[in-house]
């Protein structure tokens, strides 16, 4: 379903949900049966897998990649520019989310950090660092709270 007050120019299954109040640009791309609520903007550069859920005021620009079974909190924000300047170029510094993790609302994840598989970080956190896979993280600078069992 996509909202009629979304702006979805991507192809999209019909299992996904796209809220009102979206922009999804041409080349991004989206798996079945995720959740993209509302006042959210999807870059051409992106992968978003399948079970995705992506909670209201989230920006994904180009260069981040969601696996499957990824929770992204609300107002979450991604970088992907380690220097960012007015209308000049940049080394784009991908993102990847590993599947089965889950980001806390209000967190800011830098750009060429990868978020291990089915990792957790804490509400506000700031990562700063690669998460390996099945940590706890949170805080700011995020850091290592303890393992998960899964």
């Amino acid at each position: 379903m996509i909202h009629k007050l979304a702006d979805c120019q991507a192809q999209v299954p019909e299992s996904t949900n796209i809220w009102q109040f979206c922009v999804v640009l041409p080349s991004a791309q989206i798996g079945e049966n995720c959740n993209i609520c509302s006042h959210c903007f999807i870059e051409n550069d992106v992968r978003i897998g399948n079970n995705v859920t992506i909670k209201n005021g989230v920006q994904l620009w180009d260069g981040i990649s969601i696996e499957d079974d990824v929770f992204i909190g609300a107002n979450t924000t991604f970088t992907n520019d380690k220097y960012p300047r007015s209308k000049q170029k940049f080394e784009l510094m991908p993102i990847i989310i590993k599947r089965g993790a889950s980001i806390g609302a209000g967190s800011v994840i830098l750009g060429g950090i990868t978020i291990g598989e089915n990792a957790m970080i804490g509400v506000g956190s700031v990562v700063t660092k690669n998460v390996p896979a099945g940590e706890l993280w949170y805080g700011n600078p995020a850091r290592f709270i303890r393992n998960i069992d899964i």
